[in-house]
């Protein structure tokens, strides 16, 4: 496949990461030699150094015969155009980064498809979706929603309170069993356990359930204590807080600390009032924490652009009592600094745009992929096809490839779990989870 980059900021190089791995014919554009000079050195892709708009730039990259073209500058106006032209010149998809809400709007659809976009990313809108998803379980760190609930992934810190450490996996991961620890993040380390392996204090543990079992869950691990969430604070009223309080359940309340007199009064116009109030002030003022509740905030949510505030944010946070922080942290080499420091979950909306776009570039029985950011895997729904490899054997004679695991199913809207004896049927959704892997390689078994 053929792809075309133009802009090398966060999404584009990060996106260049992972087509790295597929060993994509992948061309990046930007008008900064220092950027593409940070890239370059790292990944196995061509460089172009000039106008991303210019079409003899375009020409050079080969986007006439491009199976996609990507637009992830900051200038959205820039990415909307260069896409159009892209599509003109014979390019088979395009993608544009927006940042106007209102593009997204799926009655759009048809409008942008008609002027040569196909589709549009808007990553405060994937990043709202994060973090009220992860607001709705106070002791999740992580939560996935397979085929619309049928499976649901958690990713759970284990604390001294877990009753299910030191424990071989065979013998807790039975195929009768209601659930399969699929991943496990220790320290630096990312784990595809197997039977022998065993949970550990502090890991972090990916569990594969069905959703009637959350519930047992919840008990295994210790964390019936964990207040659920009712009250929000929210440092920093950006367009990715104003989306996340627009998508909150109807019974939890919020409140958001903006510094920006002038932003408070706009928040006031864009959100619903009954359920948030706003306030001119400065989230890292812990007297003005004490003031506004934060002891009776069961959640702290720092969104405002630099990382390093919003990860003391949630320290100090943390320290007076609030169980569940999520911090946006946009800097991709904070992250692992983020999660070493305990803070909880960790957004970054640019990663999570280059997982969307990533997903496109995929063959269309691939679905719903998501790269899980702190434990660097990936994890996908595939559909398996008929007279596939993966429908002639039984799970334990596929011959998986090292770093690749099944977690569950769906067959007929039902989820079920898998184990080594499942035999997988065509039509069935199939999740699996790969570590330092090409999703390329697990594709073939379901074709």
């Amino acid at each position: 496949m053929k792809i075309v980059i133009s802009g090398a900021y966060a999404i584009g190089t990060h996106l260049a990461k992972l087509l790295s791995r597929n060993n994509q014919d992948t061309v990046l554009i930007d008008d900064d030699e220092e950027r593409l000079l940070n890239v370059s050195s790292d990944y196995d892709l061509l460089t172009i150094n000039d106008d991303p708009s210019s079409i003899s730039t375009m020409e050079e990259a080969g986007v006439k015969n491009a199976d996609l073209y990507i637009a992830v500058t900051p200038d959205q106006s820039l990415n909307l155009n260069t896409c159009i032209m892209a599509k003109a010149m014979g390019a088979k998809r395009t993608v544009a980064k927006v940042d106007n809400y209102e593009y997204i709007d799926p009655k759009l659809d048809g409008f942008f498809e008609r002027i040569g976009i196909t589709s549009l990313i808007y990553p405060e809108n994937l990043a709202a979706k994060e973090i009220a998803n992860g607001l709705k379980m106070s002791w999740v760190r992580q939560r996935w929603d397979v085929h619309d609930g049928a499976l649901v992934m958690l990713g759970i810190k284990l604390r001294e309170t877990c009753e299910i450490l030191n424990e071989p996996l065979k013998d807790l991961c039975k195929p009768e069993s209601p659930y399969h620890i699929v991943a496990i993040k220790r320290g630096d380390e990312t784990i595809i356990p197997r039977g022998d392996d065993e949970l550990k204090i502090y890991d972090l543990a990916y569990f594969m359930t069905t959703r009637n079992y959350i519930p047992y869950i919840r008990k295994i691990v210790g964390k019936e204590h964990y207040v659920d969430v009712k009250n929000v604070m929210m440092m920093g009223g950006g367009e990715t807080a104003v989306r996340a309080v627009a998508m909150m359940p109807e019974y939890m309340d919020c409140k958001i600390l903006e510094m920006d007199e002038q932003r408070c009064q706009k928040l006031n116009d864009l959100v619903d009032t009954d359920r948030v109030m706003v306030i001119n002030g400065d989230g890292r003022d812990m007297q003005l924490l004490m003031e506004e509740g934060v002891k009776n905030t069961q959640a702290f949510v720092a969104l405002t652009g630099n990382a390093e505030t919003n990860i003391l944010a949630c320290l100090t946070a943390k320290r007076m009592g609030v169980r569940k922080t999520v911090a946006m942290v946009e800097n991709m080499d904070y992250v692992a600094m983020a999660e070493s420091l305990d803070i909880g979950t960790i957004v970054n909306k640019k990663a999570m745009a280059a997982s969307a776009i990533y997903q496109m570039m995929l063959d269309e029985d691939v679905h719903n992929i998501r790269f899980l950011m702190t434990a660097n895997a990936d994890v996908a729904e595939f559909t398996a096809q008929q007279g596939s490899k993966v429908t002639k054997k039984k799970v334990f004679e596929l011959g998986l490839p090292q770093g690749a695991t099944i977690g569950g199913l769906v067959r007929h809207g039902q989820g079920q779990l898998v184990s080594g004896g499942t035999q997988i049927e065509a039509g069935d959704i199939v999740v699996v989870f790969c570590h330092d892997l090409s999703m390329e390689k697990i594709e073939k078994f379901f074709k």
